[in-house]
């Protein structure tokens, strides 16, 4: 993550309309929301850094680009901040175009302060929850990144249900050798069992997307002369 973002939520305002990035930004201030203004898309996305907390509170017509394309842009990048949208002249269609493609709310212009406020607390409070939901994503694939390929194999087995026998056996290793790397994993992954090991793997393949286990590669091949355990 950039070392300049900003990890307190604001309140991004992008509007062509000075008068009314100027009224957004004063109502934000009267409830502590800090509040940052832009006067369009462009200016927005070279400003804005994706680690900085917040919501966008976006004018739907703007010239250049629309706020209806800045959110795909967003969309497009896999940026997740939420989108209140503010427009004076939208219509039925268009809201829900814009709530479709993920949209807290879509206020008409000119806005009544409380329903703006409260769109945007729930777009803050949605974009801290989805952080919070990264941030366990990404350590808890970390945690199973940092075990060695064997020992990933392993772990992945033993999730999928293959006793030591069976996973000694695919991977042509040893009873002995198969346990020796389920608990080195077991110690990696900060487990005790086999049962929390599995449910950390599980989790592990659902925040990757995957649902398949890591691929098995061939055996090394032993080389002429040497015995002993392989793995």
């Amino acid at each position: 993550m950039n070392a300049r973002a900003n990890r307190s939520p604001t309140v991004f305002v992008v509007d062509d309309d000075p008068d009314i990035r100027a009224a957004v930004a004063l109502l934000m201030k009267s409830v502590k929301l800090p509040v940052r203004t832009f006067a369009g898309a462009g200016e927005f996305l070279s400003k804005w850094d994706p680690g900085d907390a917040g919501c966008l509170v976006l004018d739907v017509r703007m010239p250049g680009m629309s706020g209806l394309e800045l959110q795909n842009v967003l969309h497009d990048r896999g940026e997740e901040i939420p989108v209140v949208f503010l427009s004076g002249h939208g219509d039925i269609p268009m809201a829900l175009r814009a709530v479709r493609s993920g949209a807290v709310d879509f206020i008409e212009k000119p806005f009544r302060d409380q329903p703006l406020i409260d769109a945007v607390h729930e777009a803050l409070a949605l974009d801290e929850a989805r952080r919070e939901e990264k941030g366990e994503r990404e350590g808890l694939l970390g945690r199973v990144g940092a075990l060695t390929p064997r020992e990933r194999q392993v772990a992945e087995l033993v999730a999928s249900g293959r006793s030591s026998p069976e996973i000694a056996k695919a991977l042509k290793l040893s009873s002995r050798t198969v346990e020796m790397h389920r608990a080195r994993a077991m110690k990696r992954l900060g487990v005790e069992g086999v049962v929390e090991m599995t449910r950390l793997i599980l989790e592990a393949r659902r925040a990757s997307g995957s649902r398949s286990p890591a691929p098995v590669p061939p055996s090394p091949k032993r080389k002429p002369g040497r015995r002993g355990a392989r793995g």
